[in-house]
């Protein structure tokens, strides 16, 4: 079955290992990276240590060296959640978690938006994960997260029917998830309600600068993405020169 493919429903609702937030930053970038660089993937220790600590799509902003990032896919591995593939110039690595986790394409995008910035409201997550797999609405993602939260493999922080409403992915240990769910009640209610009936309305001037604002962002963060992307091809293509006795790139 091809990585990308849809893998078939599974009745497994956990319970999910807990991740920490380095496993978290690993398996979020090699989602992130399948998804929208897939010529590059699967990814360089070296790759993947640039992704974790790019300044666009991630919270917590990280540091990692490339140790650690080793260190990490080690533990991920014997998780059965990343896999090392050898036999070329390059040790890479790739994630495995379509097998593990019996999810499809929509919701590995939304897992792995929910792994790089943790905590988020409806509307952001929906924006970010529609770089990596379209999702057409608000609609569209809360059909996809209705059995992600059943298998218990998404939670919401909030009533899901608050506005703003919170959710996160289920790899927290209890204590950090309940200071996550008292953090988030204490935040000001900053969205829209759901409306309580379907209607074709225009969206009002604020809510059209809202949604152009968001996009914006969003083209921005994978502008940064990318030329995280290059610097990163261009230090291996640097190496592989270096390798050969060429010399280092001008």
């Amino acid at each position: 079955m091809s990585p990308e493919s849809e893998a078939s429903p599974a009745v497994s609702s956990g319970p999910w290992p807990v991740l920490d937030m380095r496993e978290r930053r690993v398996l979020g970038v090699l989602v992130e990276k399948a998804k929208t660089t897939p010529d590059t993937y699967p990814l360089s220790i070296n790759a993947l240590t640039t992704g974790c600590n790019q300044k666009s799509n991630r919270e917590p902003l990280l540091n990692l060296t490339d140790l650690e990032v080793e260190d990490t896919l080690v533990r991920c591995q014997k998780k059965g959640l990343a896999i090392k593939i050898t036999g070329g110039r390059v040790v890479r690595w790739k994630h495995s978690l379509y097998e593990s986790w019996h999810v499809d394409k929509v919701d590995l995008a939304i897992l792995g938006e929910l792994l790089l910035r943790g905590p988020q409201t409806e509307g952001e997550l929906r924006s970010r994960a529609s770089r990596m797999e379209p999702i057409d609405d608000l609609d569209a993602l809360r059909n996809a997260l209705r059995p992600l939260m059943e298998r218990k493999l998404v939670v919401y922080l909030t009533p899901e029917e608050r506005r703003g409403a919170v959710l996160t992915h289920g790899f927290h240990d209890p204590t950090e998830l309940e200071r996550l769910r008292s953090r988030v009640a204490a935040e000001p209610v900053v969205e829209s309600p759901r409306p309580s009936v379907a209607v074709a309305v225009s969206p009002a001037p604020d809510e059209r600068w809202s949604q152009m604002e968001t996009a914006l962002n969003v083209a921005r963060e994978d502008i940064a993405t990318l030329k995280q992307t290059v610097a990163s091809l261009q230090e291996e293509l640097r190496q592989f020169k270096q390798a050969l006795g060429v010399g280092a790139v001008g």
